[in-house]
């Protein structure tokens, strides 16, 4: 990816860019970079998980909007509890397609009957887990680098939008892996399946937040609305606080992504999110 400018952007949208990073630095919240790495050719994922037909809005851990210009996400089972006896045997007799290490955390839903990313409803009792940017529905397996505790477990969430993490665990990951006492450690994270290959095609967005207040969140949505006509623009609840999600026509990673390298909070960063 070169840091030229892709062919859709007029000149108009490329120079409200400056003015972008002025509002962001008004209105921002926390965050932190997250490089997207050219990843090998998955494998094929076992029909445990197949996306079904949409039912529910978008989301990465909010309530979402219907998606009118670019469509909404189908859902993406997991097995009910996150994985089952044929996953685990997978894992066990299979090498990973990819790895990568860093800070996890665990998490827990705000309120009851709230829906993870993937369009079901979140569970504490699931082995699942919150990554940014691996597909909906990824057979992972996470290893606790202090205690050498590991689970297998599937991608349901988007997250952790918070400096240096680059996983969200639930409770009962959390405790599989030995992390829910200590409350975050370092992991490594092996993939093993993919439903969807991670080093091409997808739908992507920007995701910039979290706002503690909501009339913030609100005003800079109507600033991107007004600075970037072709996009979608999302303001919604999270977990204590509001997010803003830019969705670029189509969900084009590549308009993402310069999205992603232009928008600099002053207290954080603006995350590339995969949507699918």
């Amino acid at each position: 990816m070169t840091a030229a400018m892709p062919k859709r952007w007029s000149v108009r949208q490329a120079a409200a860019l400056a003015g972008l990073a002025t509002a962001v630095l008004v209105a921002s919240g926390c965050g932190h970079h997250q490089q997207v790495s050219r990843l090998p050719a998955p494998q094929a994922a076992p029909p445990a998980v197949q996306p079904v037909a949409p039912v529910q809005p978008d989301g990465a851990g909010g309530t979402g909007e219907p998606s009118i210009a670019t469509g909404r996400i189908p859902v993406t089972r997991v097995p009910q509890g996150g994985v089952n006896a044929d996953d685990l045997e997978y894992v066990e007799t299979h090498r990973p397609i990819f790895s990568e290490e860093g800070e996890a955390t665990w998490y827990t839903a705000p309120y009851r009957g709230r829906r993870a990313a993937n369009g079901e409803v979140f569970s504490d009792h699931a082995l699942t887990a919150a990554h940014r940017t691996l597909p909906m529905g990824s057979l992972i397996r996470v290893t606790n680098l202090t205690t050498g505790q590991s689970a297998a477990m599937r991608i349901s969430d988007r997250g952790p939008f918070a400096p240096d993490k680059i996983l969200d665990l639930t409770i009962a990951s959390a405790k599989a892996t030995g992390i829910y006492r200590v409350g975050t450690a370092r992991v490594r994270i092996d993939v093993y399946q993919t439903p969807k290959p991670m080093d091409r095609g997808g739908r992507w967005c920007v995701q910039i937040g979290a706002f503690r207040s909501e009339r913030k969140a609100e005003k800079l949505k109507k600033q991107l609305l007004h600075k970037y006509p072709d996009s979608r623009v999302i303001e919604f609840s999270g977990e204590r606080s509001y997010w803003v999600r830019i969705r670029p026509e189509g969900d084009n990673r590549q308009e993402a992504e310069f999205l992603a390298r232009h928008i600099h909070p002053s207290q954080g960063d603006a995350y590339l999110t995969r949507l699918d």
